[in-house]
Parts: structure tokens; sequence; C-alpha cells
């Protein structure tokens, strides 16, 4: 029986210089409907004049990258030799059928990538964990990483062979020349990762002995990576690894095709303008209300005065100055209500597969003198004397940005271990943020007490940029999970220069009073 995986989990980490990367898992636990808050808080010092003016809605929308798509399906290298779900076991099974069509065939294809991807990834994280220790291994955990090496090399073997064994015989039917191409792709992808995979575990078991076992397991895995290099030039591939060369091509198709054989999981997005239908009828309930008082205006003076007079002529003229200005501010005031009540962005989540809709994204952006930092997210940042001093004395500026989304699970896929889960990768690009920084270096004067030489020492200016994350878990059975994390960027003109992620101190608990050392 398995166990079943957490409703959200998070992660984080600097993607780049200029990217951080906020990795969600969204998964239902079964609800007919499962909804998913996430709200960022973002301080940023004042110095860095970031505010509604110089950093708009819309530029902060263009620094944000999004992806949504399903969890990778979970499957060790012997399910897919040999499980129902396997796509492997499909594509073997297609073959002696031929129920299916060949769009069916190059989705289980491509599946099966990203499913022995999976597989990959986990297997040589598992080898970095083990190796990360004592060189020393302990005679057990020896054993184990034996065992589990050789075990997924004859694992990866197998694989290899049967799904060339199927393509070969693929190659002998009346396929479209697309889908024959994208076999070929896909075919070239595997290639790749298992090369990609096993090098990666060599490298991280250089710190190992160089006896047996170790030295036999080593030679096994880069045998396996030498086939698969040898492959790619018997079939003309120009994904090979060059040791003299800048390896350009190589780089190229691996992204392409890691992108190629993905696309099956990534959800599609249908943009609705559900707040601008909305904004459009309060902004015709304006020009009403405008309307009303310059019909009126004109009714009295009608009454009043005669149509030929100067006195009506300028109460026309003032009638008309005032219902423009009614008009304008109950435009601002109304939408300034809809920001508040409505997302900035509605976005519908599609099966790239079945073409159904299986849940909705909304987003919003505030920020300004009217947002409210809860009292939670203010407690966790008071750590140390400096942040709970200086909280509402130093200027500073606070985004919010707010997502949910929700998943229907009567539409999302079914495997072998329940239903899957939705991956959301968010990426902020921190540019932005780096333009009003000073120079990263400068000089410190410093005296020398053995001969009171003045001298100059180096000095570091940088900028911490705090965020607080608040995950809200919603289900129809009306249990609500509420967790938070915080995390700080350190930054300079130069980009991102680390993480720091912080614990949670719990309720009660006093801040830290070693400063800035107080990360986690």
């Amino acid at each position: 029986m398995f166990q079943s995986p957490a409703p959200l989990q998070s992660r984080f980490e600097v993607h780049d210089r200029k990217q951080f990367e906020i990795k969600l898992e969204y998964q239902p636990s079964g609800a007919d409907e499962t909804r998913y808050l996430v709200e960022a808080y973002l301080f940023l010092p004042g110095s860095l004049n970031i505010d509604a003016e110089t950093y708009p809605r819309a530029d902060f929308y263009a620094d944000i990258h999004n992806y949504v798509r399903f969890k990778t399906p979970v499957m060790a290298v012997n399910e897919l030799l040999c499980s129902d779900t396997s796509p492997l076991v499909r594509l073997e099974a297609w073959l002696r059928t031929g129920m299916g069509s060949e769009k069916d065939v190059v989705y289980q294809a491509k599946l099966l990538s990203c499913v022995l991807r999976g597989a990959l990834r986990r297997f040589a994280t598992g080898v970095e964990s083990r190796c990360e220790g004592p060189v020393s291994l302990p005679t057990d955990a020896c054993a184990a990483l034996e065992s589990e090496v050789i075990a997924m090399q004859a694992g990866v073997s197998q694989v290899l062979e049967r799904f060339r064994v199927w393509l070969r015989a693929v190659g002998e039917l009346h396929l479209q020349e697309r889908s024959r191409a994208s076999l070929r792709l896909v075919d070239e992808y595997v290639s790749l990762l298992v090369e990609g995979g096993f090098r990666r575990s060599v490298a991280d078991m250089k710190a190992l002995p160089r006896g047996e076992p170790w030295h036999g397991l080593r030679k096994g895995l880069m045998e396996a990576v030498l086939r698969e290099e040898a492959y790619r030039k018997e079939h003309r591939l120009r994904s090979v690894l060059s040791p003299t060369g800048d390896n350009e091509e190589y780089i190229l198709r691996l992204g392409f095709l890691k992108k190629f054989c993905m696309n099956v999981l990534f959800l599609s997005s249908k943009r609705r303008q559900k707040r601008q239908g909305w904004e459009e009828m309060l902004f015709a309930l304006a020009a009403g209300v405008a309307m009303t008082v310059a019909t009126a205006v004109a009714f009295w003076a009608q009454e009043r005065y005669a149509q030929a007079s100067l006195n009506f002529f300028l109460i026309l003229v003032v009638g008309y100055m005032v219902k423009d200005r009614i008009k304008e501010g109950l435009r601002r005031m109304l939408s300034r209500v809809a920001a508040m009540h409505l997302a900035d962005r509605t976005t519908d989540l599609v099966d790239p597969v079945t073409g159904r809709v299986i849940g909705a994204c909304e987003e919003r952006v505030d920020y300004g003198p009217s947002l409210k930092v809860p009292d939670a997210v203010a407690a966790l940042r008071q750590r140390d004397d400096f942040l709970t001093a200086t909280q509402g004395e130093l200027s500073e500026t606070v985004i919010r940005y707010q997502k949910q989304i929700v998943l229907d699970a009567r539409h999302l896929p079914r495997t072998q271990r329940g239903l899957t889960g939705v991956t959301d990768i968010l990426r902020l690009n921190v540019e932005r943020f780096l333009r009003d920084m000073d120079e990263p270096e400068l000089a410190l004067e410093y005296v020398d007490l053995a001969d009171m030489s003045v001298g100059h020492i180096r000095g570091t200016k940088r900028y911490p940029v705090d965020m607080v994350f608040r995950f809200t878990v919603e289900e129809e059975s009306d249990k609500c999970q509420d967790s938070v994390q915080f995390v700080r960027l350190v930054l300079d003109r130069n980009g991102i220069q680390r993480m720091q992620r912080f614990s949670d101190p719990g309720p009660g608990a006093p801040p830290s009073r070693s400063g800035w050392k107080s990360a986690a």
C-alpha cells in the first residue's frame, strides 16, 4: 500500500544569478474540488526604488515565468518492465494488437522518456546522498549501494533493449514520417538521459575508495555511458560531448529534446478576461451616474433659464465638466474596488491529451499603502533586534502576490499510485531589483595596530530581500491546512549571491539575537 503524499509540497532554489525558482507540488486527496492558495510577501528595501509607479503590475507579471504540468508518474525500473501501466508495456501491447492511433503511440513513447528520467534522477540523487558522508561506508550501506547500482544498470539495459527492439519492429510498419521522426527523437533523448544519469552517479562516487567493489561499479556505469555515446555516433546524431569543443549543439539538442518529450505533461493555458468584463460593467455604471447628474443639471437649467441665454449655456458647460470629473473619479474608485475583489489574471488549466479543463488559476498582485501585512507574517521576520525595531520605521516596499489554483479531481488522470498531482513551477526574475543598487565592492580604511599604518580592506555591499510564503489547502470536506516558509535572497548588482532559508521558530519562541547568522 502506497503512502499518500502531502497535499502541498514546496521547494525553493536559485535557478541562476537572475532567477529564483519556487516548485510546488499539488496532490489532491480525492475530493471533487481542492483549492490551493499561495501567498508570497516580498519585502524590498526602500533604496531599491520599487513601488507601484516604478514597478507596475504589468512589469511584475512580465518578470514571472510560470510552468504548470502533471507530476511525472513515479515508477521504478522494474515496474517499467512489467507493470500494466508502464508506457513500455503499452507500446509492446500496441505492436501486438494494433489498437490505438499513431498519436497514442508517440504519447506513450514520450511518457516512457519522462518516467525513465524520473527514475534516473532518483537513482543519481540516492547515490549522491549515500556518498556525501564518510568515505568508509558501513557494511550494510555499502552492500545496499552496490546492489542498487547493479540492479539499476541491469534494469536500464533491459528497458533500452526492449524499447529499441520495439522501434525496429515499428520501423517496418507504414507510419507517417512525422511519427517516425518523433520516435527517433525520443530514442535520442532516452540515450542522453541514461548517459547523463550514469555519468552524474560516477561523478558523485568520486570520494569512494578506488578498490573493489567500487571500481567495478564505476566501470560498469561508464561502459553504459560509452555504449550510448557509440549508439548515437552510429546513428549519426550530433548530440555527443566533445572534451575540446564548446558543446553548443549538444546543449541545444538536449534542451530541445527535453521540451519535446516533456510537453505531454505540460498543461495548456486558456486565459479568461473575467476581471475585464466586470470592470466594463462598473465603468458603465460610473458613466451612467455621471450622465444622470449632468442630465439633472440640464433639466434644472432648462426650467430656470431660457435656452438661448448665457446663464443656460454656462450651466450646461459646468454640468458637463462636473459629469466628466464624476465619471473619472468613479472609474478610479471602482477600479480599486475591482482590484481588491477580483483577480488580475484568470486561466483555465487544460489537459493536453483529453482537452478537458481540469482546474483554474487566479493571480493578483497588491502593493502600496493600503496593503496590510498579517501579524503572523510580520512576526515571522522578528528574528533579531535589527528586524524587530526597523519594521515600520525604515522605508520598505511590500508586494503581495496571490495565486489560487482549483483542481477538479474528477478530471485528473489516475495512476497505479492514485490521482496524478500537478507541479507548479514559478520563476521570478529579480533583474529589476538590481538596477538602483550600489557597486557590489568597496574599499574600507583599516589601521594596523602594530605600526599604525593605514591600508584598505575589501568590503561587500549586498541587499537582503525577505520573502514569506503562506500556503493554504482547502478541500470540500472543510479540512484546511496552513503552513508558512521564510526565505531570504541576498542580492548585489550582479544578481543573486545566495539564498537563506529560515526555520519556523514556533509560537511563543523568543526572537534570535544573533543577527544575520540566524539563517538556517
